[in-house]
């Protein structure tokens, strides 16, 4: 018997030791600890604080999904002409209708074979007859855009995903949410507006052959020519002034930012001021040599999200698939502008639906008057306990107190963030501790009334509160499973907060209470049980 106490009392110990490592440095001044037993206990870090207890940002972002299906066509028009170019079908005209309609007219009859043999491996297009002999139209079928609909919100939700990171935003909420909503929390933010750029930025990035002979001026009255475009170029003056000048370019770029392998802040030896260098993989780094090497003497627009950043003149082929961005940018747009190129453009454009900004202010008072509620509920509990059931009554205010510092040390060690509804599931969780120890402490008294001894009052009273304590905890768990399962961000934090309560409740009243009693009865012949 004492060799099992012994055991029981030591494995307490232990546990209580690692949750007090992972709680230290939330409670102390310092924000980590070095790893323990590396294998076995990583490094202990300060518990975060939800965006309700600390401020930040609540986004409800939504994918214009209709604008991937439209790039995905653009796409698709570019590589119909380069294959009909190599088949040596000469095509009049080729352009996009509505959203997910291309019709194509040949030069003449005789090029519809072979165009229908260009068309023969690509199964996610439906063919029908045009209006002329000469005519195709292509159109995607419904399950062709579900599927690209479909991923240009998965890959939303990653984009943004990896920009957030590399952001440095510590523990950073982002969920899908229905077909085409993103759902992003981020705690702590200190620059809203800075965020909001850089999340929602598209940072597609083209390089564009500038139209050197092509009329400006009718383009800027509305004649643009097909197949061009007028796009603007963001110019800053010394004064921080920011004006625009027009250029009309070709609507088909040369290269696109999908061949980025690296996108690094650099100063330019030659302003002083901060650029950002690009690098493009293999294929993107042949694609420049060739296009810079065919265009030498022409100006290349380099554009991201429809703005010029710059157009310099090609003096030379350019090998090595290195390039630079310049625009007069500050130190935080220069970072900012490689974060998204390196983590990629979004497939579709997203519009903010809801934008809540939580004031660090409004968190703080939060804490404060949640630590006032909680010391003046906790402080009545343990007066009511000590009162009401005396010596017995303070252990089982040990129970409730080793509870907590393994509830907090199990967040703490899981990197989980700490929101009012995780705080509500604590208490309750409390108050299921608080329910276990009155209902064993009222059969120990039951059992005293029969006449029996000490020791068989506490063996019996333990016994009849067993398995109503363990009904109560499971149905509590089963419900608190369920929440997890189908509740939301909030409601999954009120869930894994109440069943840790729950399941350490079961260790620390059943075992840790019982632990005190029978080290207490074997070291002294009670007679009497202070009750």
């Amino acid at each position: 018997m004492k060799k099992t106490i012994r055991w029981k009392l030591l494995f307490l110990i232990l546990v209580t030791a690692v949750a007090g490592y992972y709680l230290f440095p939330t409670i102390s001044r310092y924000p980590s600890l070095p790893p323990l037993l590396p294998l076995l206990l990583p490094r202990a870090e300060r518990l975060n604080l939800g965006l309700d207890l600390q401020g930040g940002m609540h986004l409800v972002m939504e994918v214009a999904t209709g604008k991937a299906v439209e790039h995905t066509l653009e796409r698709v028009i570019a590589e119909l002409r380069r294959d009909a170019e190599k088949e040596k079908i000469t095509i009049e005209r080729i352009a996009q209708e509505g959203i997910d309609r291309i019709r194509i007219r040949l030069q003449s009859k005789e090029g519809l074979e072979g165009m229908r043999k260009v068309l023969a491996n690509r199964g996610n297009l439906e063919q029908s007859a045009g209006t002329e002999p000469t005519e195709l139209v292509l159109s995607l079928s419904s399950r062709e855009v579900k599927r690209i609909e479909e991923f240009a919100v998965r890959q939303s939700l990653e984009t943004i995903r990896n920009r957030v990171d590399q952001f440095g935003v510590a523990e950073p909420h982002i969920i899908q949410e229905g077909d085409r909503r993103i759902v992003i929390q981020l705690p702590g933010i200190k620059e809203p507006q800075r965020a909001i750029n850089l999340i929602g930025k598209t940072a597609l990035l083209e390089f564009k052959l500038v139209r050197e002979g092509g009329n400006l001026t009718e383009a800027l009255a509305g004649k643009v020519p097909e197949g061009d475009q007028v796009l603007y170029q963001r110019n800053v003056d010394e004064r921080g002034g920011v004006s625009r000048a027009p250029f009309l370019v070709q609507k088909r770029p040369i290269l696109t930012g999908d061949v980025l392998t690296s996108a690094q802040v650099q100063i330019d030896s030659n302003t002083s001021e901060p650029v950002v260098s690009i690098e493009f993989d293999r294929d993107g780094a042949r694609l420049f040599g060739e296009a810079t090497a065919a265009n030498v003497g022409r100006r290349m627009a380099i554009v991201l999200d429809d703005t010029i950043y710059s157009a310099p003149v090609i003096r030379e082929k350019i090998p090595g698939g290195k390039a630079q961005i310049s625009g007069r940018f500050s130190a935080e747009e220069a970072r900012d502008l490689a974060i998204v190129l390196r983590a990629g453009a979004l497939p579709a454009p997203v519009n903010i639906i809801s934008n809540l900004t939580v004031g660090p202010s409004l968190g703080q008072d939060s804490i404060e008057k949640g630590v006032r509620a909680a010391i003046l509920g906790g402080a009545l509990v343990i007066l009511f306990m000590a009162v009401y059931y005396k010596l017995s009554g303070i252990i089982a205010n040990f129970a409730l107190l080793l509870n907590l510092v393994w509830l907090m040390g199990a967040l703490a060690s899981l990197r989980a963030t700490l929101t009012l509804p995780g705080i509500a599931g604590i208490i309750l969780g409390i108050g299921m501790a608080v329910d276990s120890n009155v209902l064993i402490l009222e059969r120990i008294r039951e059992e005293l009334r029969l006449g029996k001894t000490v020791r068989s009052a506490i063996d019996g009273g333990y016994d009849k509160a067993f398995l109503t304590i363990i009904d109560s905890h499971v149905t509590t768990l089963i419900t608190a499973f369920a929440l997890f399962l189908f509740g939301t961000g909030p409601v999954k934090g009120f869930a894994i907060t109440l069943s840790l309560g729950v399941m350490f409740n079961l260790v620390t009243a059943l075992t840790g209470t019982r632990v005190v009693y029978s080290w207490m009865t074997q070291r002294w012949d009670l007679k009497t049980l202070s009750i």
